[in-house]
């Protein structure tokens, strides 16, 4: 079997030949950003929608990005040439870069570690579309800038991992009594026919997805808006989703040990699967 090739650092290297320093403040620190970008049939989705988000979380701590998009385009469209034919998931990272020593303080002068790599994509099986999947409620005990793509991510571990403990698939997080999003994934709630999804702010990563359902939702001519939804809306919801680059849009038939809805997929949920199928069969070409 081939080795798996990776990017690292201006180089396509083998995986088990990758190596980075101890002193690296991504390792040290969380000090890095990062970028999950779907690749259909060898086509990367929504490329420049996934840099400009890059650039955002970049700017967001303080960073350039280190390379121009004609050279993101290339290396991602090179590592993805493994298998044209398979939908494949492309993770990137950069981080601040090497320091000299552990130091809270930024360096003057560093260079970016930045790092790229192609996995199949890990989309969950059909029986999960047909009878939706389980997810609590919890606290939200993240930072105050989740609008940054940022690879600290210990309060959505926790969350996801306590998530699993409880039998479900995702936490939902909630603050001041407000559902934002998941650990890894955006929210949406359907109550009479109204797709609601909560409005972009520091407190919510802005989805690529999430902008897509939008849309397609506008030229279907499907109601929607971007509101505030409390907990108590939540629990009674018509519909719920969750959704991601890599999870597409997953219906959420239980909440807290509790059905949503009729505990079924509904029928509006269906009905934006089929606009985004035939979206992303399009993108495959």
């Amino acid at each position: 079997m081939t080795e798996q090739i990776i990017y690292l650092n201006g180089e396509f290297i083998p995986l088990s030949e990758a190596r980075v320093s101890v002193f690296d403040r991504g390792f040290l620190f969380g000090d890095a950003v990062y970028e999950v970008i779907p690749a259909y049939g060898g086509h990367l989705f929504r490329l420049e929608e996934h840099l400009t988000r890059l650039d955002d979380s970049l700017r967001g701590i303080r960073m350039q990005n280190p390379l121009s998009r004609q050279k993101w385009r290339t290396l991602l469209e090179r590592l993805s040439e493994c298998c044209p034919d398979e939908d494949q998931s492309l993770y990137l990272q950069v981080t601040r870069g090497v320091g000299d020593k552990r130091d809270h303080g930024i360096p003057k002068t560093i260079q970016p570690t930045v790092f790229a790599m192609a996995n199949p994509m890990n989309r969950p099986g059909p029986e999960v579309y047909a009878e939706g999947i389980s997810v609590i409620t919890l606290d939200d005990i993240r930072w105050q800038l989740c609008n940054i793509k940022a690879t600290t991510l210990l309060a959505n571990v926790l969350a996801r991992s306590q998530a699993s403990d409880e039998g479900a698939a995702e936490a939902i997080l909630v603050r001041d009594g407000k559902a934002l999003e998941g650990a890894a994934s955006n929210l949406f709630i359907v109550n009479s026919g109204l797709i609601i999804t909560p409005p972009k702010s520091p407190l919510l990563l802005p989805g690529i997805t999430r902008d897509l359902i939008l849309e397609l939702a506008d030229d279907a001519g499907i109601p929607w808006c971007e509101a505030d939804i409390h907990a108590t809306e939540l629990a009674n919801a018509d519909e719920i989703w969750i959704t991601s680059s890599t999870k597409e849009i997953l219906p959420v038939t239980i909440l807290n040990r509790h059905p949503v809805g009729d505990g079924k997929p509904g029928p509006r949920w269906d009905h934006m699967m089929t606009l985004y199928r035939a979206y992303i069969q399009l993108v495959r070409g």
